[in-house]
């Protein structure tokens, strides 16, 4: 640890002779690279958000005291990555209080998923936030197509049930104009959407759900203050953790792994994006772990770097969903101490109240921005990303025209159907798929299935038994939602990863108003279309069709990964 301690100094020192405190407060994009380069100047914005919101602050809490007098029970946000990401935190975190509504993150497009969410709610006491930057985001546009229509018999007019989260100018914007949604919140251009959770694309869902907005920016301006213009770089709580996810990657400590205590367990799956979508590009990546249970410190490679996140008076406890895990309470107090005896690096972070959590989000965006300068990458764009999507285009093509999809070519991937009824086929892929793995890898499991309590259960055992079993970590996420976070560092990251695709066979799909298909083609387009970008950069990927009954399947696996 003393090299790793002496460059992070050393980085600090740097950074310091070199102004980069007081470059980056004045938006001076030769941080990053001394040439002009596109989505540099023009996506730093987000630098002055704790301020520059501050007067949007009313009409958010006037909206949202609105919403809450109309006896609104539900509040479901229609929306993917930096659009839902930071709203699923702050849900997480509070959750509806004694007269505010019970905020809903929907971020899937399989069609139980869509289902379900259905079921929770009654359509006349909802207000759905359609929440997109760009305002053409497929997911989000099929969720609302589908609940506009739901809406349509639900009282004097769908769109008093629908507000607006995007830019200005956008599509959305012109389509929440013409079809008449109560409010159209505009969020500013020069911010792109990972960096947007203290904008209204964080905000509105955060006072909706009951969230003290105001004390949120109070504490993300007290972190900014901290980590202002004139603050030596050796003493910005940002840029010294900057310097540290930067040069423990360097040193092969890349697994950035996560550790919270309950009313924080969404957190890490917000700077899950940041850091995988920022950093994960040109063959560089550092690999968030986030929602992993701990385990014995024997369990970890020297791969590891943990922080760990407690909020003042929350016990240990475990939430649910990927993003979720055990929290370092007092309970975990060992653990931490063991990871430390066994040379692994560890920062502790505690938040005094859940207020905290916008000071955190600004810290971990100044020093996200900051280790991707030190490592040569631009922080701002996600350029692989986008072959995902036109491969999913061009598989949902023939859908869109009424005609059947294709299917996952067995010649160009590895692919196995549980519902064949072949164990020895299953464990004979499973076992050349682990066999290929090597010290420092990861092993990503892309779930594209509902995100139900019962498959998250399974898929958190198949996560643990991995990581027992190869002592590599092990990521989880869902698809489609991960394509737009941790799909960028898949693709465009190093080539350390071993790729596990899930997928099903929806019993019962939703057809999508004013298309021509429903969420079963969509989500299986998506996961043929990440099949082929992960192909064609040469990964190491397995695709596992489930069949229709998914908690038979995700059995017959598991089965079958302790058999080999």
């Amino acid at each position: 640890m003393g090299a790793t301690r002496a460059s992070v100094d050393a980085r600090l020192v740097e950074w310091r002779a070199a102004g980069l405190g007081r470059r980056l407060w004045a938006k001076d994009p030769t941080v990053w690279f001394e040439e002009p380069v596109a989505e540099i100047a023009d996506r730093l914005g987000w630098l002055d958000l704790p301020g520059a919101m501050a007067g949007q602050i009313e009409g958010i809490e006037r909206f949202a005291d609105q919403v809450c007098a109309e006896g609104t029970r539900h509040v479901v946000l229609l929306g993917m990555g930096g659009s839902s990401l930071a709203p699923e935190v702050f849900a997480a975190a509070l959750g509806g209080g004694a007269h505010y509504p019970e905020l809903i993150v929907l971020d899937s497009t399989h069609p139980k998923a869509v289902a379900d969410v259905e079921r929770r709610i009654e359509i006349a006491r909802t207000l759905f936030l359609v929440s997109s930057k760009s305002g053409t985001t497929l997911e989000t546009l099929s969720l609302f197509r589908t609940f506009w229509r739901r809406a349509g018999g639900a009282g004097s007019g769908p769109g008093r049930r629908f507000a607006a989260i995007t830019d200005a100018g956008s599509p959305l914007a012109d389509l929440a104009a013409g079809r008449g949604f109560r409010n159209t919140f505009l969020a500013p251009a020069d911010v792109g959407g990972r960096y947007s959770a203290l904008s209204v694309f964080g905000l509105v869902p955060a006072a909706l759900a009951g969230m003290d907005i105001r004390r949120l920016l109070a504490g993300a301006q007290a972190m900014a203050e901290a980590c202002g213009p004139e603050v030596a770089e050796t003493e910005n709580p940002a840029l010294v953790l900057g310097a540290a996810l930067a040069e423990l990657a360097r040193s092969g400590r890349d697994k950035l792994t996560f550790l919270t205590s309950p009313a924080l367990n969404a957190l890490p799956a917000w700077i899950e994006q940041l850091v995988a979508e920022s950093i994960g590009k040109d063959g560089v990546g550092i690999v968030p772990v986030a929602g992993e249970a701990p385990g014995d410190a024997e369990v970890y490679g020297d791969d590891r770097f943990f922080v760990s996140f407690t909020l003042a008076g929350d016990g240990p406890g475990a939430g649910d969903g990927p993003g979720a895990g055990d929290g370092p309470g007092e309970a975990e107090e060992p653990l931490l101490s063991a990871l430390i005896a066994a040379g692994h690096p560890v920062v502790r972070i505690e938040l005094s109240d859940v207020t905290g959590l916008a000071q955190e989000m600004f810290r971990w965006q100044l020093a996200v921005a900051a280790a991707a300068a030190a490592l040569g990458v631009h922080p701002f764009d996600q350029p692989d990303v986008e072959i995902a999507k036109e491969l999913a285009r061009q598989a949902m093509a023939p859908a869109a025209k009424g005609a059947k999809m294709p299917e996952a070519d067995p010649a160009a991937s590895i692919g196995i159907d549980i519902g064949s009824g072949d164990p020895e086929a299953l464990m004979q892929a499973l076992s050349a798929w682990t066999g290929g793995a090597r010290p420092g890898d990861y092993v990503a499991l892309q779930a594209y299935l509902a995100p139900t309590e019962e498959t998250t259960k399974a898929l958190t055992d198949i996560r643990l038994a991995l990581r027992d079993r190869l002592a590599l970590a092990v990521t989880l996420g869902f698809g489609p939602r991960f394509l737009h976070s941790t799909g960028q560092l898949h693709k465009g990251g190093p080539d350390n990863g071993l790729f596990l695709q899930l997928v099903d066979e929806p019993d019962d799909d939703i057809a999508i108003p004013e298309t021509n298909y429903g969420f079963a083609a969509l989500i299986g387009a998506q996961a043929l279309g990440d099949l082929g970008a992960l192909e064609q950069r040469g990964r190491r990927v397995l695709r596992v069709d489930l069949g229709t009954d998914t908690a038979s399947g995700l059995a017959a696996l598991a089965k079958a990964l302790g058999q080999i």
